[in-house]
């Protein structure tokens, strides 16, 4: 049988009723009606208890796993409007265990090792592959996957994405079964006779001159070249545009301008974007920027990048089973269509089932905001 998976698509204003349809939309296109695994993903228009309601009145027995977004992408191509996606997989190849992990403002080291100790703790020995959905605006997300590498080792596949919340950045949500949490990290643990694929890879590039982070704290930097890090976005944007920065979300305009650091060894940007700003000029950001790192004002690329991620995870010529990336519609705008979507079908066949989503991805190989891709396929006989 291999890997059987379909994507459906819900949209209206009833939040059970999409949350139903989305459902039942991808089971309709099962070959088998009972699936093991539902991987949902909402925008947070919807009233998320009543959508989740709405998704487990149509598979109350499947394991559950997703999380509110930033944007839905399917088989079709990014959605134009708030919907609820959800994909439903079947595969005697595969199995699925669970564990969530909370209070990741208090803790987020502890709160990714809580729930990767949990998938552990029930799949054994014979864990291949971890995915995790975090809340990153609770607190650190490279603390979060540094959490779930103490508990699976520094060098297992990890791969996911985190939470959104239609860039209102406020509160997200994550789903497992029947409940919905915030500030928690959701992970998928899969065991069986499979191969895996993660490619990592973005489209960033650095316009401007390099500054040093002078003062940070974590995941928030005070100072940049001795100033207030904020006076960074506000001489590159100006006085009007400053006067924005202070009133409204930052990341709504700096994730289209994340900061680049440099890292030794490679060619490549480790993107950390802007979240918000304090009365003092400090930059929150999703992720930590050490002090004395070298930064730089990074703008997106030619799409021409998209397609390697899935070059570098195809596994095998079997249809993937999750292919997750990261393409921020604030960022890409109307390339998201005419480039990120045709990118992705062009490196396999058209009816392979493709879930996304407007996110922030996470991978073993380093915690940072790029395109990832994650597929899994059956091992051949």
């Amino acid at each position: 049988m291999g890997i059987n998976a379909s994507v459906g698509v819900g949209q209206g204003d009833d939040s059970y009723t999409v949350g139903a349809n989305a459902c039942q939309d991808a089971i309709d296109q099962l070959s088998e009606k009972n699936p093991d695994l539902l991987i949902v993903f909402s925008s947070v228009k919807y009233d998320q208890e009543k959508m989740l309601q709405g998704v487990r009145s149509v598979a109350p027995e499947a394991m559950l796993v997703g999380s509110s977004t930033s944007g839905e992408i399917t088989t079709q191509g990014p959605l134009k409007d708030n919907s609820v996606v959800v994909m439903a997989i079947k595969s005697p190849e595969i199995k699925y265990f669970t564990g969530v992990g909370e209070n990741i403002k208090v803790n987020p080291r502890a709160a990714g090792k809580e729930a990767a100790d949990k998938v552990k703790a029930e799949a054994g020995p014979a864990l291949k592959a971890f995915l995790m959905i975090p809340d990153v605006l609770a607190g650190n997300g490279a603390d979060i996957v540094r959490g779930v590498l103490d508990s699976l080792g520094t060098h297992f596949p990890v791969v996911g994405g985190a939470s959104g919340d239609d860039f209102a950045f406020k509160k997200t949500y994550q789903y497992l079964n029947d409940k919905v949490y915030s500030g928690a990290v959701v992970g998928l643990g899969l065991t069986g006779n499979f191969k895996i694929g993660i490619g990592v890879k973005h489209g960033w590039i650095p316009v401007g001159e390099p500054v040093t982070v002078t003062k940070s704290s974590g995941s928030v930097i005070h100072e940049i070249d001795g100033k207030p890090a904020i006076k960074i976005y506000e001489d590159y944007f100006g006085e009007e545009e400053a006067k924005v920065l202070r009133t409204e979300t930052l990341a709504k305009l700096a994730i289209t301008y994340p900061l680049g650091m440099k890292v030794a060894g490679s060619d490549e940007l480790l993107i950390r974007d802007p979240i918000t700003v304090d009365e003092h000029g400090s930059i929150t950001c999703a992720e930590e920027i050490p002090e004395g790192s070298v930064a730089i004002f990074s703008a997106h690329g030619s799409p021409d990048f998209f397609p390697e991620p899935f070059q570098r995870s195809a596994v095998c010529d079997q249809p993937a089973l999750l292919r997750e990336f990261f393409g921020s519609a604030k960022a890409v705008g109307d390339m998201l269509d005419v480039a990120e979507a045709p990118a992705a079908r062009s490196t396999g066949p058209k009816d392979w089932p493709l879930l996304s989503v407007t996110v922030a991805p996470k991978t073993s190989q380093s915690p940072l905001f790029v395109t990832t891709t994650f597929q899994v396929a059956p091992e051949p006989a």
